[in-house]
C-alpha cells in the first residue's frame, strides 16, 4: 500500500470513527458511568469487533450479507435487539452519589465491557456493508491481500482507539460534574433512550 493510499485510509478511518452511532454512545455511557479507565475494556471490544467486521469484509463473508436478505436481516435483528437491551440496562440503572477520587467503583466488570464492546461493533450490519463498501478502494489488487488489510486493520484499530477514548473522556469529565444521584438518573435515562433511538435507526437501515 503506497503512502498516499494509506494517508486516504487514514481520512476514511477518522470519518469512519467520528461518525454517530452505537460505539460512540457506548463509549460515552461507559464514561459517564464508570469513569475512563474502567471503559477501556469497553473500547478493546469495540477493537475485537472491528477486527471480526474486517475479518468478514477481508474474506468475502460481507459479500453474504449484502446479497442475502435473510442474513442481514438476522444480524440486524440481534444487533437491534441488544442496542435495546443495553438502553434498558442503562435506563434503570442504580443512581447514587459519586465521589471524584472512585467514579469506577461499583462498574460493571471488566470482561461484561468488554463483552458489550465487541458485541456493539461486532451486531452492527451497517459497518460490515459500509466497510464493504469503502475498503475495496483503498485495496490494490495487484498486490496480495493479506498485508493490505493488516494494514487498514491496524490504521482502522489505533484511530477508533483514540477517537472512543474521546468519547469516553469527555463523558468521564461530564460525570465529575454530575455528582448527585438525581443527575445520574437523568443521564442514565438520556444514555438508555439513546441506545433505543440507535436500534431504531438500525432497525430503518436498508441494504443500497
Amino acid at each position: 500500500m503506497s503512502l498516499h493510499v494509506w494517508l486516504g485510509f487514514i481520512v476514511a478511518a477518522i470519518l469512519i470513527s467520528l461518525s454517530p452511532g452505537a460505539g460512540a454512545i457506548s463509549c460515552m455511557a461507559s464514561g459517564m458511568r464508570y469513569g475512563y479507565r474502567r471503559s477501556l475494556p469497553n473500547i478493546a471490544g469495540m477493537q475485537l469487533g472491528i477486527a471480526l467486521q474486517l475479518i468478514v469484509v477481508g474474506i468475502s463473508l460481507g459479500a453474504l450479507l449484502a446479497a442475502s436478505t435473510l442474513a442481514f436481516d438476522l444480524v440486524k435483528a440481534f444487533g437491534v435487539a441488544y442496542l435495546c437491551y443495553l438502553g434498558w440496562q442503562q435506563f434503570r440503572a442504580e443512581a447514587r452519589p459519586l465521589q471524584l477520587a472512585d467514579a469506577g467503583v461499583g462498574a460493571g466488570t471488566p470482561r461484561a465491557l468488554l463483552l458489550q464492546g465487541f458485541l456493539v461493533n461486532a451486531s452492527n450490519p451497517k459497518a460490515t456493508i459500509f466497510l464493504l463498501a469503502v475498503l475495496p478502494q483503498f485495496i490494490d489488487a495487484h498486490a496480495p491481500p493479506l498485508p493490505q488489510y493488516l494494514v487498514c486493520m491496524a490504521t482502522l484499530t489505533v484511530v477508533d482507539i483514540i477517537v472512543m477514548s474521546g468519547y469516553a473522556l469527555f463523558a468521564s469529565r461530564v460525570l465529575r460534574l454530575l455528582r448527585e444521584p438525581h443527575h445520574q438518573r437523568w443521564m442514565h435515562r438520556f444514555f438508555g433512550s439513546v441506545f433505543v433511538l440507535a436500534a431504531g435507526l438500525l432497525a430503518l437501515f436498508r441494504r443500497a
